[in-house]
Formats: C-alpha cells, sequence, structure tokens
C-alpha cells in the first residue's frame, strides 16, 4: 500500500480516542467553569433562588409557611427563632403586633434586619445558646424553622400559658446520599439522630403537649456539581469544613457520575411538630 498514513499507534483526528479526549476536556473545563460560579456565589441569608433550574426538592405536604403565617396572624406577641437571612418570617403577610426574631450569624443578623425592621419586627443577635434572652412566658407563639438544636426547656420557658410552639425541623439521615458520598458511611447513631420521636419526647420531659408531629422523605435532585458546591457552603452542617480543595476529587467523580448518568439523587427528611404549654389561652391571642 502507498501513502503517507498516520502511525498506527497514534489517534487520527477522527478516531475514538481524540474524540474521548476532546469530550474530557469539555467535561472538566464544565467542571471548573460550574465550580468557580458556586463557590463566589454568596451563601448569606436563607434563600435558595440560586438553585433555580440547578436542584429540585419536594415540599413537605403541610405548607410551613403557610401554616406559620395563619399562626402569626392570631398572635399577639410572637418569637422566631434561629431566623436566618429572616425570608421566611418575612412571608407572612400580617406579623403579630409584637414580632421578635434571633440569630447568631452576624451577616444574616444584618439581612434579617434590613428585611424584616421595615415590617415592625426586632432581630435579636443571639448566640442560641440557652438562655434566649427574653423574660418568662414572654411569648403565645414560638416559631423555627430547620432549627440547628432545640433548647426545648428554653421554648417551655418563655412560652406563656397556653401558647404554641410550631416548628418544621431536620429529620434523620437528611440527604445523607450526598453526605456519605464525600464522608462515608455514617454510623447508626448518626443516621439515627434527629428523630421526630426523640423531639416529642424532649418537648414532653419540658413540659409541653405535642399536638400535632407529621414526618416525611422528600426526593431532593442536584442538576449540576455546581449546585452540590453552593449547597454543601451553605448548609455548612452536611459535610462540616467543606471547601472545594478539601474535597477535590469526591467532586470530579460526582461531576462525571452526573454527566454520564442524570441528576444525583437523595431524600430529605423533614418533620412538622406542635407542641403547646399547659394553661389558658393568653389574652395576647387576637
Amino acid at each position: 500500500m502507498t501513502g503517507s498514513s498516520a502511525p498506527s499507534d497514534q489517534p487520527s483526528p477522527c478516531s475514538p480516542r481524540s474524540s474521548s479526549s476532546s469530550s474530557s476536556s469539555a467535561s472538566e473545563a464544565r467542571f471548573d467553569a460550574l465550580v468557580a460560579e458556586a463557590a463566589a456565589a454568596s451563601v448569606d441569608g436563607w434563600d435558595f433562588s440560586w438553585f433555580d433550574g440547578r436542584a429540585t426538592e419536594q415540599r413537605p405536604s403541610w405548607g410551613y409557611a403557610r401554616a406559620m403565617a395563619d399562626r402569626l396572624a392570631r398572635a399577639g406577641a410572637a418569637l422566631d427563632i434561629q431566623t436566618g437571612g429572616g425570608e421566611v418570617l418575612a412571608s407572612a403577610p400580617v406579623l403579630a403586633p409584637l414580632t421578635v426574631a434571633t440569630e447568631s450569624w452576624p451577616p444574616n443578623v444584618a439581612r434579617a434586619t434590613a428585611l424584616l425592621h421595615p415590617r415592625g419586627a426586632a432581630v435579636v443577635a443571639d448566640s442560641d445558646e440557652p438562655p434566649l434572652p427574653f423574660a418568662d412566658g414572654a411569648f403565645d407563639l414560638v416559631v423555627s424553622r430547620h432549627p440547628v438544636t432545640t433548647w426545648w426547656d428554653e421554648i417551655a420557658r418563655v412560652l406563656a400559658p397556653g401558647g404554641t410552639y410550631f416548628s418544621q425541623q431536620v429529620g434523620p439521615a437528611s440527604v445523607f446520599e450526598l453526605v456519605e458520598w464525600f464522608l462515608g458511611p455514617r454510623t447508626p447513631e448518626e443516621r439515627g439522630a434527629r428523630d421526630p420521636g426523640h423531639a416529642r419526647d424532649d418537648a414532653e420531659a419540658a413540659g409541653l403537649e405535642v399536638t400535632d408531629l407529621r414526618a416525611e422523605r422528600l426526593r431532593v435532585e442536584f442538576l449540576d456539581i455546581g449546585a452540590v458546591v453552593h449547597f454543601l457552603r451553605k448548609v455548612i452542617w452536611m459535610v462540616p469544613g467543606f471547601t472545594v480543595d478539601a474535597y477535590l476529587p469526591q467532586l470530579r467523580s460526582l461531576h462525571r457520575k452526573i454527566e454520564e448518568e442524570g441528576p444525583f439523587v437523595a431524600y430529605s427528611a423533614r418533620f412538622l411538630i406542635e407542641a403547646r404549654k399547659p394553661g389558658p389561652p393568653s389574652t395576647g391571642l387576637r
């Protein structure tokens, strides 16, 4: 055969090896761009709009924000513990005449203040450790969405007789499919933490009567690696100490998995708990 063919051990421009190399380079470029974008995004507040089109999560059937707003409209004095950036509390059309929110992280304190002060609500910088900086029986309603820790004795103390605690919380092994991708298998004790039954027991031990307790597991999808990075930067207790550099191998392998198989699927755990302090209802209720 005549002619100047390329050596057999070198890929031609149209060979599968060349195509594979080009595809790999494009994937790496997408990885770098997505991670850089997510690493630069602000994680202040508790607004998840950055995830639009990049991650999805089923919502619990009970509609926490709507139910919270209904209770706020009937309360005389209300407290929102660990308000984050105040976004959930501010979503209520009507606030109690006296509404106070606590928050520990300084950027969130500033964000919540800007959002809630125009609504007549006070924001108190608090360490999220007992005691709460309020008098006994100061509130007829206490609410909290996704508290890191629930200090039941303090909630019972600041509630007026007949007052209510209303909260949506993170349940056991929430999004552990993602957690274990980075940290490996968790222990039975870790997987069983934040059990709704334990919350009931703790509420009752503090002298409260649990009037409602519901739990659901909900599908979560991460559509690209940027969504994973932003999620782990924002929800810091999922993978404590998370940084891109510290978990670069896991991020690269997860990026490849998403590109080859589609969205990474995990399941969040949520429970709703409502508890009442015994006694006649507060005269502050409307």
